[in-house]
């Protein structure tokens, strides 16, 4: 096997990984916020994966100093990559169904491309006013079941996702500069800082219960902790080491699939036609937000 295939070979395998080890999260999450608070085990689980990056960055001889022109803008990533994507993300699945949730965050790229004209003076396409129409489309699918009649929960829990994925979208328009030091470095401070954030949250003000969590949500909060926030970020470097970003990029269109899929499988979620209707309209809609970028 020459140089090449093998690169797309590992490559596709650790993609694969990613996007399975990201998806899965959605409904184990689920199912550790019946036993602890949203903000405090995301946070917790968050900044021991920070130190798990840190370690792992020292041992490959990587600095992990961050210069002093680079810290206003670690901060702003650190809120808009993990505190806001993270954070409301999780607590937006104590209102909404796990499949619901994955699919509304997943709009990022759509959103992405409509505010890069306003932010970044990127005019849109005519390919890019379709995405927008199919993707909205299928929200419109989604959420329309109802009538548009929630409660004030799904209300909450809908809000917190389109603040998720708005605020992450503006951050990877606004910090398309790569910042001076290691990827991984980069990653566990981001995470470290918007998990510290969040774990501060949540002893202050969510009051946990540190014994209720059974053997469930023992095995839940080590898998957030060592797989989505861990095992995956280094699975994602080398998928963008050895793929091209476009493949990389639209090979992350697994994640709200396996999610939507896990969630009915694992938690009994409904799966039947809207949400088949739903999901193959945002997931085209995003595909082709994706080709812009």
């Amino acid at each position: 096997m020459d140089a090449a295939r093998r690169d797309k070979w590992i490559g596709s395998h650790c993609l694969g990984v990613t996007a399975f080890g990201w998806a899965l999260n959605w409904p184990l999450m689920k199912i550790l916020l019946q036993q602890w608070p949203p903000l405090f085990s995301r946070g917790l689980a968050g900044v021991a994966s920070a130190l798990i990056l840190f370690s792992i960055a020292k041992a490959r001889g990587q600095a992990l100093d961050v210069p002093r022109e680079a810290i206003p803008r670690l901060l702003f990533a650190s809120f808009t990559n993990v505190f806001a994507w993270m954070g409301f993300g999780t607590v937006a699945m104590k209102f909404v169904p796990v499949g619901e949730g994955t699919l509304i965050v997943y709009t990022m790229p759509i959103w992405a491309m409509l505010l890069a004209w306003p932010l970044a003076g990127t005019r849109p396409r005519l390919v890019d006013a379709a995405a927008i129409v199919i993707g909205f489309g299928g929200l419109a699918v989604l959420l329309g079941a109802s009538g548009l009649s929630f409660d004030g929960g799904r209300i909450i829990g809908i809000v917190l996702l389109f603040s998720a994925a708005i605020l992450f979208a503006i951050g990877n328009i606004l910090n398309r500069t790569p910042l001076p030091m290691p990827p991984l470095v980069v990653v566990a401070w981001q995470v470290g800082l918007g998990c510290l954030a969040m774990l501060i949250l949540g002893i202050a003000f969510e009051q946990p219960n540190y014994g209720a969590l059974t053997a469930g949500g023992l095995a839940c909060q080590a898998y957030m902790t060592l797989v989505p926030m861990g095992i995956c970020y280094l699975t994602w470097f080398e998928t963008l080491r050895r793929l091209p970003p476009s493949s990389a990029s639209t090979g992350m269109l697994l994640v709200p699939l396996i999610g939507v899929i896990s969630a009915a499988l694992i938690l009994g979620e409904p799966l039947g036609l809207r949400e088949i209707v739903a999901m193959v309209l945002v997931l085209g809609g995003v595909t082709l937000a994706l080709q812009k970028a």
